[in-house]
């Protein structure tokens, strides 16, 4: 064997020695089998029955999307500024979102929704916000990357899943033109392979049925896009995909076919009856087969009732995503969606929600 080869074959150990031992170690993966979410092996709330029903391998789930929100928009931006200093801080908001996480975590909640393009801030329409972690060609902005980082590594140290949302409807027309929007995926889902995270699902548009303003994002095509990402996955490990569509209204065939679990939301179902209605209606549509089926939101509460959405979902065995949003005349402890965001449980609401939460998932 000569010299030259010798050193070539030992450098070639070296590097991928080096590519092993570099690549970030983590610690909680996200598995589906079945119709059951598993976290490190284990069935989530394990052996975990309420009031006669299965809960262990649910997902509880809370919106909160606005975890890296800023405003590129300068003539807007002080729309979210903060009541103390009367100025919007972007760092602030991760740092505070990232130091409630554990005490979500400590009344059962195992999930939560993550938008790189947030959600509405003021409402619902577009007062003239910028807020996308992509430039128009869909590249990857690395101040959002910097603040993103910091929730999926607590999240990940905490044993905590993070339902990513690719995209948000009245974010998406900031993205040039459909190349520009699978660019965005491409970038997004190699960031989240080459840095390690297996704690993350993935939520490509929230509400695909609604305001899109690219084709690929909306019902007809987005199977490609959920298909893109299903395959981008490296050796023995692909992450798992979905989308959701608007309140009350249930996944289409092509992606109850192909999503890795599928995404309901509750807004506008008055009765929690029409939760459990949903649940059995996505069972049968065409191409149905066992896997998850998830809310990850719903603006019903009164968690006080014996019967409310809530309640109903896990009935239904479905695991289920409190919105929380903040309105007119409510003060600022009110509302995760709304920005500037307080991530601490402190309103009524809150309070209500996180311990019917630990009612149902603790012992």
């Amino acid at each position: 064997m000569s010299n030259y080869f010798k050193y070539t074959v030992i450098l070639l150990i070296l590097f991928f020695a080096v590519s092993f031992c570099t690549r970030p170690q983590k610690r909680t993966v996200v598995e589906i089998k079945g119709a059951q979410f598993y976290i490190n092996g284990e069935l989530t709330y394990k052996g975990k029955t309420w009031q006669g029903n299965n809960v262990e391998g649910l997902l509880m789930n809370s919106r909160m999307v606005q975890g890296i929100f800023d405003d590129l928009n300068p003539e807007t931006s002080m729309n979210f500024k903060y009541p103390d200093t009367g100025e919007w801080n972007a760092d602030r908001n991760t740092a505070e979102f990232v130091a409630s996480m554990q005490d979500w975590y400590n009344h059962g909640l195992l999930a939560f929704t993550l938008n790189l393009q947030g959600g509405s801030p003021m409402g619902y329409g577009n007062n003239g916000w910028v807020n996308s972690c992509y430039n128009p060609q869909g590249n990857l902005r690395p101040e959002y990357l910097k603040r993103l980082k910091l929730i999926l590594d607590k999240a990940d140290e905490l044993g905590m899943v993070v339902i990513l949302g690719y995209f948000y409807f009245g974010q998406d027309e900031h993205l040039s033109d459909e190349r520009a929007v699978v660019n965005a995926v491409d970038n997004i889902t190699t960031w989240i392979i080459e840095n390690g995270y297996r704690n993350i699902i993935v939520e490509i548009a929230n509400e695909c049925d609604i305001f899109y303003d690219h084709d690929i994002l909306k019902p007809e095509l987005i199977v490609r896009l959920i298909e893109r990402v299903q395959n981008a996955g490296e050796g023995n490990y692909k992450l798992l995909v979905s989308t959701s569509y608007s309140g009350g209204n249930i996944p289409r065939p092509n992606v109850v076919k192909q999503a890795d679990f599928l995404l309901l939301h509750g807004n506008g179902v008055n009765h929690p009856k029409g939760i459990s209605d949903m649940v059995q209606r996505t069972k049968n549509v065409q191409g149905f087969t066992p896997k998850p089926i998830l809310f990850n939101e719903d603006d019903h509460y009164e968690f006080e009732k014996d019967t409310n959405n809530f309640v109903n979902a896990i009935r239904s065995y479905a695991s289920w995503g409190y919105f929380d949003f903040r309105h007119e005349g409510e003060s600022f402890e009110n509302g995760f969606q709304s920005i500037p965001a307080d991530w601490s449980i402190s309103s009524e609401r809150k309070i209500a929600f996180f311990n019917k939460l630990k009612e149902i998932t603790k012992d």
